[in-house]
Order: C-alpha cells, then sequence, then structure tokens
C-alpha cells in the first residue's frame, strides 16, 4: 500500500502484496550473501558476485572452538578474556543450579555465588531436568518475586527471602529446604578411607597398601558397609589420591555412588541424562598444582598454570575435586567411591538418546572425554 496525492490509500500494483513473514523469509535467504540486506525489498544491497560484504564478514568471524580450547590447555589470557572477574560482579542476582548437571552448569552456579562481591545473591538448586521443575510453576514464581523486587520495586518479601533454596534429594522424591550459606555451617565433615579390600570405612589402614587398575577398564570400586542409619550428605566432596603411572600423564575419573543393600545403583534423572550418578569428579595428573589461596580442604581448587608430567613408577599426591551434591541415604545402603581411568557408565547400552546429541546416554550425558585429540595414548 502506499498514500496518494489525495491522502486516501490506493493498493501498488507493481508489488505482490505479503505477509511480513514472508519479508522475513526473504531476508533470512538473503542474510547469507555478499553484501548488507535491504529491509524494503529484503534484496542484497550488492550483487552477490562482488566480494566482502557479509559472507567473508562471517566467514573471517568463524572458528573451531574445539581447536582453539585444545590450543589453550592451560589458563591462560585466552580463558582469563573469557572468564568472570567475581570482584566486579556486584548486581543481585538469583543463581539457579542442578543436581545432576554434572560437567556444566553447577560450576558457575556456585562459584558465582561463593566468590561474586555482590551483597544481594541468592543461589538455588533443583533436581530432575530443567524443563520439568525449574521452567515450570516452581521455577518460573522464583524468578517472577526476584524480577518483581528488583526491577519492578514491588515489596513482595522478597529481601526476606533465605539466601539458599535446596531441593534435597532422597531416594524416592526432593525435599525443599532453605539454609542462610553453602556450604552448610553445621556440615559434619567426614572423611572415609580406602583400603586395598576395595572397602571404604571410616578407620585409616595402618600399613601403606595399594590396588592397580587398567585406565580404559571399568576402573576400582571401594565399598562401604552399610550405614547405620539414615545419613544426609548434601555439600562439596574431595578425594586424596596417591597415584603413578607408566605413561607419562593419566587421567582420573571419580564417581560417588550409592547402592542399595541387594547392590543396586541409585541413579537420579539429571539435567539431562536419566541415569546420572550421585557426583562425579575429574583431574589430569599434570594439572594437579594447586591454588593455596582458594583451595580448601574440601574443595581443592587447581590452578591450571603449569603442567607437571608424571615419572613412571612414581607416586605424586593428587586432591580432586568432586561437584556437590545432595542426597539423604536410607539405613542399610552403602556408599562407594569409583577411580577409573574414563568417563562412567551406567551400563554398556541404555537405549538413552535426545535427537541433538550424537552419543548414547549412558550416565554423563554429552559430557564425554573420549576426543582422541585430547586423550593420546600417552595419557
Amino acid at each position: 500500500m502506499r498514500l496518494g496525492r489525495r491522502r486516501r490509500l490506493v493498493p501498488r500494483h507493481d508489488a505482490p502484496r505479503r505477509h511480513p513473514l514472508h519479508v522475513l523469509g526473504e531476508l533470512v535467504r538473503h542474510a547469507g550473501e555478499d553484501g548488507p540486506v535491504r529491509p524494503r525489498r529484503a534484496r542484497p544491497a550488492q550483487p552477490p558476485h562482488r566480494p566482502g560484504g557479509v559472507r567473508r564478514e562471517l566467514y573471517e568471524n568463524r572458528a573451531e572452538f574445539g581447536d582453539e580450547i585444545l590450543s589453550h590447555p592451560l589458563d591462560d589470557a585466552y580463558h582469563k578474556a573469557r572468564s568472570p572477574v567475581w570482584h566486579r560482579i556486584k548486581v543481585p542476582f538469583l543463581s539457579a543450579a542442578n543436581w545432576g548437571g554434572q560437567g556444566l552448569h553447577p560450576r558457575g552456579n556456585f562459584e558465582g555465588f561463593l566468590r561474586a562481591a555482590s551483597k544481594d545473591k541468592w543461589l538455588e538448586v533443583h533436581g530432575i531436568e530443567h524443563w520439568t521443575h525449574f521452567y515450570t510453576d516452581y521455577g518460573r514464581n522464583l524468578q517472577l518475586r526476584f524480577f518483581d523486587f528488583y526491577l519492578k520495586g514491588h515489596r513482595n518479601g522478597w529481601d526476606q527471602q533465605p539466601r539458599v533454596q535446596l531441593q534435597i534429594r532422597h531416594v524416592d522424591r526432593f525435599v525443599e529446604r532453605h539454609e542462610n550459606e553453602w556450604p552448610l555451617a553445621r556440615t559434619q565433615w567426614t572423611k572415609l578411607h580406602m583400603n586395598s579390600a576395595f572397602g571404604l570405612s571410616p578407620v585409616a589402614p595402618t600399613s601403606s597398601q595399594s590396588v592397580s587398575f587398567y585406565a580404559l577398564g571399568d576402573g576400582l570400586t571401594f565399598l562401604s558397609e552399610p550405614v547405620e542409619k539414615q545419613t544426609e550428605i548434601t555439600g562439596p566432596l574431595a578425594a586424596k589420591l596417591f597415584v603413578s603411572s607408566s605413561t607419562r600423564d593419566a587421567d582420573l575419573f571419580l564417581v560417588f555412588r550409592v547402592f542399595t543393600p541387594d547392590l543396586r545403583e541409585v541413579v537420579f534423572q539429571g539435567a539431562i541424562d536419566p541415569h546420572t550418578p550421585i557426583a562425579q569428579g575429574w583431574l589430569r595428573a599434570s594439572h594437579r598444582k594447586l591454588d593455596a589461596e582458594l583451595s580448601t580442604p574440601y574443595r581443592p581448587y587447581h590452578s591450571h598454570d603449569e603442567l607437571k608430567p608424571l615419572k613412571a613408577g612414581e607416586p605424586v599426591e593428587l586432591d580432586i575435586e568432586l561437584w556437590p551434591t545432595s542426597i539423604v541415604v536410607p539405613a542399610g545402603y552403602r556408599l562407594a567411591l569409583s577411580v577409573r581411568g574414563k568417563d562412567y557408565e551406567w551400563q554398556k547400552s541404555s537405549g538413552a538418546r535426545l535427537s541433538n546429541f550424537k552419543n548414547e546416554l549412558r550416565g554423563c550425558g554429552p559430557f564425554l572425554h573420549d576426543d582422541p585429540r585430547d586423550r593420546p595414548a600417552a595419557v
């Protein structure tokens, strides 16, 4: 349509009438051609055969993300430029984590809550997939209260909201609980010791012991006696190992597990994988150097600024973080720690898949450490 001289609307006969979505379709089709796009006619401003323009700019800005990560194995300027500067984060925030998001989001959720300079910060942790819990009424209502308070000025009591809201995980349900800090101040930090009989015990061995395993096999699992009473484990975990290898480096995969009295493993629907274990942790031995300022007994923090290769047969001390978790263990159940040289597998085949992931879901979702460029035979 166009405005005629007599200020009345008359139809244009030199162009077809189109719904705006049709124009959008043309804009999308032309966006990859050389030159900027004229929104009015949805055609390239320059003939597509001319050099330069959008196509060249897009091409020159492309990057192979996997290759870039592999070319920066240490925490160098590349990573620092893409990492948060915690003391500069002062805005209010609500950080929502998932117990079953091992290998992805919980790192930023817990780290941000602990280290950001903001005085107005909250941590929420839930289970199951995001879209069946946090993206439905429970999570939506929580977010609306936060945003209404800070963006609309509603006096809705958010300023009285406890700083930590946890969905405490039981073997058959979640129970909501509020806390004032993380880790929980009333935590009873407890040590369990591995022994050569593949036990996990509060009693330390009286002599030096060792066991061996094939790095690409099923590893070793250390199993506790049945717990005598219901026991809650909520918080971060850590393991100290003394390891030697025949190779110049070694990848360690630690899995904290719970078993029923008849030794069936307790797994959960995680953020992605339907058979997610209780907690996991990873460390490449050459990255074992600790950041003395940020490390704690329950949370080793690695600096990743220096490679320390192994010497064949020579033991080294490794402090390995297992990501935060929550589980209420019923009486009669057992705790276990598996030490492996490859990713955890709930079973060899589960049949579980999602259309946008190439691999079968066997306990770790899509977060696997199986790239031969990153894991050569020497590791």
